[in-house]
This record gives C-alpha cells, sequence and structure tokens, in this order.
C-alpha cells in the first residue's frame, strides 16, 4: 500500500495515531474498551447525577459492561488470524492529502490498492507505480513479513495498556441516548488520581477524559470520544510532549452478519518530538465492507485487489 509519509510520534502516542491503519482499524476494539475496566474496582460512589434519573441501575451497569468487554475481549483475538475477514474501502484525509484505498484482510496481514489521490482516479503514471508497488510485495515475502511484524509489536504495546486499566480511570454512568445503531448507553470516563503509570505506553491515559457508548443489543461499544485534559510531558520532557486538547474519536458499527469493525476515526494531535513540532490532523471513513474467504494469503489478496469489485482469488492481473 502507498503511504503517506510517516510522522515519528513517541511509543505512548502510537496507541492513538493514524499512521498504521490497518493495525489501528483491528487495535482499536481494544483501545476503545481502555476505560471500561475500571467498573471492576470503581466504588459504587460514582452514581448518575441526581437531576437525571438513571437508565441502568449500577448493578445492572456494571454487568453490561462486563459483557461488553468480555465481546470486545473475543473479538481482539483475531488480531493476527481474522476468522471472518473482510474487504473494505478506506477513504483518509488530511489538510495535505485525501487517499482512498480498497483493503483486504488476511492472516498475513491486511493489504491494500491505492484507488484514488483526492477524490480522483490515478493518473496512469500514478497505476504504473502502483502496480509496480503490487509486484515487489508479491516478489518478496519479506516485505509482507515485515509489514505484520510492525503490526504484532504495536499490538502488543496496546496490551501493556489493557493490563493497568483497573486502575488507570473513574467512571460515571451518563444515561441512554440513541446513536445511528439504535438505543446506547452513555458512561464518562476520567484519569483515577491514584493510578500510578508504569511505562511511556500508559501514562497517556493520566491526561485522558471523556465518553464511551455501549450498543446494548449486540453488547459492543459504538463510540469513544477522549480528548487530553492537559499538556502531558513523555519522558519528564525530554522524548516530548502532547498538547493540551488534542482529541480522538472512533465509531464501531455492526457492517453485517454481526460483524463489528470501526467505520470513522477522527484524530487531531499537536506536539513535540524532541526538537520538532509534529501535528496529526485526519479523518478516517471505512466503508463497503464485504465477507471473503477465510484462510487467504497476501498473495490471494493482491490477485483479488488487482481484479476490481468481486475479484476473486483465482483472478490474474
Amino acid at each position: 500500500m502507498a503511504k503517506c509519509e510517516e510522522r515519528q510520534w513517541p511509543p505512548t502516542v502510537k496507541l492513538i495515531r493514524p499512521v498504521k491503519l490497518m493495525l489501528m482499524r483491528r487495535s482499536l476494539t481494544l483501545i476503545i474498551l481502555l476505560p471500561w475496566a475500571v467498573l471492576f474496582s470503581v466504588p459504587s460512589r460514582a452514581q448518575t447525577p441526581s437531576s437525571t434519573p438513571p437508565a441502568l441501575t449500577p448493578s445492572q451497569a456494571q454487568a453490561l459492561v462486563a459483557r461488553t468487554l468480555a465481546t470486545e475481549s473475543r473479538a481482539a483475538q483475531e488480531f493476527s488470524h481474522p476468522s471472518r475477514p473482510m474487504r473494505f474501502r478506506l477513504r483518509k484525509s488530511s489538510p495535505r492529502l485525501t487517499s482512498t484505498k480498497e483493503i483486504l484482510e488476511t492472516a498475513d496481514g491486511d493489504v491494500a490498492r491505492l484507488l484514488q489521490i483526492d477524490d480522483q482516479p490515478l493518473t496512469q503514471a500514478g497505476e504504473q507505480t502502483e502496480q509496480a508497488r503490487l509486484d515487489a510485495l508479491l516478489n518478496n515475502s519479506n516485505l509482507q513479513q515485515h509489514r505484520k511484524q510492525s503490526e504484532d509489536s504495536d499490538a502488543a504495546r496496546v496490551m501493556k495498556v489493557l493490563r493497568v486499566l483497573p486502575s488507570a480511570f473513574l467512571y460515571r454512568f451518563a444515561g441512554t441516548g440513541t446513536a445511528a445503531t439504535g438505543t446506547v448507553e452513555k458512561f464518562t470516563f476520567k484519569p483515577n488520581p491514584q493510578f500510578s503509570p508504569p511505562d511511556l505506553e500508559t501514562g497517556i491515559l493520566t491526561a485522558m477524559a471523556g465518553e464511551l457508548w455501549i450498543d446494548p443489543a449486540q453488547e459492543r461499544v459504538v463510540r469513544l470520544a477522549g480528548s487530553l485534559q492537559q499538556d502531558k510531558n513523555i519522558g519528564w520532557g525530554l522524548i516530548g510532549e502532547l498538547d493540551k486538547g488534542g482529541w480522538v474519536q472512533i465509531d464501531q458499527a455492526d457492517v453485517g452478519g454481526h460483524q463489528w469493525r470501526i467505520v470513522h476515526l477522527q484524530l487531531k494531535m499537536n506536539g513535540r518530538v524532541l526538537w520538532k513540532t509534529k501535528n496529526s490532523d485526519s479523518v478516517q471513513d471505512y466503508s463497503q465492507f464485504s465477507p471473503v474467504p477465510a484462510g487467504l494469503s497476501y498473495k490471494q489478496a493482491i490477485q483479488m485487489l488487482r481484479a476490481g469489485p468481486g475479484g476473486s482469488a483465482q483472478a490474474n492481473r
């Protein structure tokens, strides 16, 4: 997949930045759980404000989150070997560039083909460049292996965060609302002042607060919206700093057959890495999901992408 220039954020920011798109789409089934595990460690004093009668009692809310967390955890097990892979399109826009790609999930990692730049089909030269990139990928499996190893490394960082969740946040049940998926139960979260992050990856949690929504019918996370409540130094400021006000919104939905995927991700984050200012401002929209056969190799996925919509694994270029 042709990539935009990658911003070299510190390890902490890799948990939320939209650079490694393919891992992000899957790993966010984990990341959206960040505040939820605290429901099992926060005392019952965190109640719904008296002015808004709760749609759920504290025990009902706790049970709903427990079941949702278990569902999302099972979904996260498909990180490396998706049992029900999908084909979809990703439109990523930033102030500098808009790109549209078609992506297939495989056990070897996701594979993508660039289709448009700034909402226009590739020029002849651009298409030749993209085909040459796919040829190189077909002829050198090390390129795909390196991509997969990078995804697995990021997944390990996410798991490091998961292990500290019970002590990272405090929560409050915020009532019942509606979303595109139907009725949702809403929760707010904020940092637990007693939490002491053990490493860089978990340090950002001490500055994050926001809101999460659950679909109670399917017991899946529908939305995470979180923001930095203060400037956050990384490595005592020696490695970098994230600016107060940076935020992320992630929407997840049932894309067919009770398969849930990230459908929208918007991120705006400013900061500094060493002495360089870094800014991330992007929107990612995922659409046109359709199932593909399980067990596809990345080479078969390339053939399918080259065959166009509906192309089979046996398709030739």
